[in-house]
C-alpha cells in the first residue's frame, strides 16, 4: 500500500429506508458505480408523534451500507436526499460515518469507481475535526428488548429508533471473557441523536440495559459525519 493510498479519506454510508424505496436507492448506488456492500431488514420503533419528523414509521426498514471514498459520500447524499426525498413522509434519512481505515483490497476496489476523481479525494485533506452536530447510537443486546430500551431513551431526548438483528459469534468465548450468559440471536436498535442528547441517552440505557442487566447490553456511539432527512 502506498502513502498515497493510506492517505484516502472514507466513510461508511447508512441509508434507512422503506422497502419500496429499496430499489430505487440500489439503481442510484449502481449509478454511482458504487456497490451496496450490506441490507440488513429492520423495523422502525419511531412514535406517531415524530413520523412527519423523521420521515420514517414503524414499519418494516430496508438498512443499505456502502463503504465509499469521502467525496463520493457527500455526493451520494446529495443525490438520495434529491431522488428519495428524503425527509419527507415514508421515504428514510441517510448519514456517514467516518471510518479510520481498510484493508489493502478494499482500497484498491474504491479506486475503480472513478480513477480520475481519485487525486481529488487524496488532495482533500480533513478539517480540524469539531464535534458532531448528531452521533449514531448503537445498542447491541438480548432479544426482546428493543421497545424497553426506546421506552426509556424518548424522555431524554431520542425521538426514534431502527432495529435489526444478528446472531453473535464466539458466545461461549464472551462468557468467559465477561462471566455473563449471553444470547446468540441479538438486537442492534440505531438511534440518530443530537449531541446535546447523546450522553443522557446513553446513560439511560446503560443503567438499565447495561452488561450486568437481564439484557446484557452493550451501547457505543459513533459521530455522524454527514446526514440528510432529518429535519425539525
Amino acid at each position: 500500500m502506498t502513502n498515497n493510498h493510506s492517505q484516502m479519506v472514507f466513510r461508511m454510508l447508512f441509508l434507512i429506508t422503506i422497502p419500496k424505496l429499496e430499489k430505487k436507492a440500489v439503481d442510484l448506488f449502481k449509478e454511482g458505480r458504487v456497490p451496496v456492500q450490506y441490507h440488513f431488514r429492520a423495523q422502525g420503533t419511531a412514535s406517531s408523534e415524530i413520523m412527519n419528523t423523521l420521515g420514517l414509521d414503524g414499519g418494516e426498514k430496508s438498512i443499505l451500507m456502502s463503504m465509499m471514498p469521502k467525496m463520493f459520500a457527500d455526493e451520494m447524499l446529495v443525490k438520495l436526499h434529491r431522488k428519495l426525498h428524503l425527509g419527507m413522509p415514508n421515504s428514510g434519512i441517510a448519514f456517514t460515518i467516518a471510518m479510520s481505515g481498510c484493508n489493502g483490497h478494499m482500497i484498491k476496489l474504491m479506486e475503480t469507481l472513478q480513477p480520475e476523481n481519485s487525486r481529488m479525494c487524496l488532495e482533500r485533506d480533513e478539517v480540524e475535526m469539531m464535534e458532531s452536530e448528531y452521533s449514531m447510537i448503537m445498542a447491541i443486546v438480548n432479544q426482546g428488548f428493543s421497545e424497553e430500551i426506546m421506552d426509556a431513551a424518548r424522555p431524554v431526548g431520542a425521538s426514534g429508533g431502527t432495529v435489526f438483528h444478528s446472531r453473535r459469534i464466539g458466545s461461549e468465548e464472551a462468557k468467559k471473557f465477561w462471566g455473563i450468559s449471553v444470547q446468540q440471536e441479538r438486537e442492534i436498535i440505531l438511534i440518530i441523536a443530537r449531541k446535546e442528547d447523546k450522553r443522557a441517552i446513553m446513560q439511560a440505557i446503560g443503567k438499565q440495559f447495561g452488561m450486568q442487566s437481564e439484557a446484557n447490553g452493550i451501547v457505543l456511539s459513533l459521530p455522524v459525519d454527514g446526514i440528510t432527512g432529518l429535519n425539525g
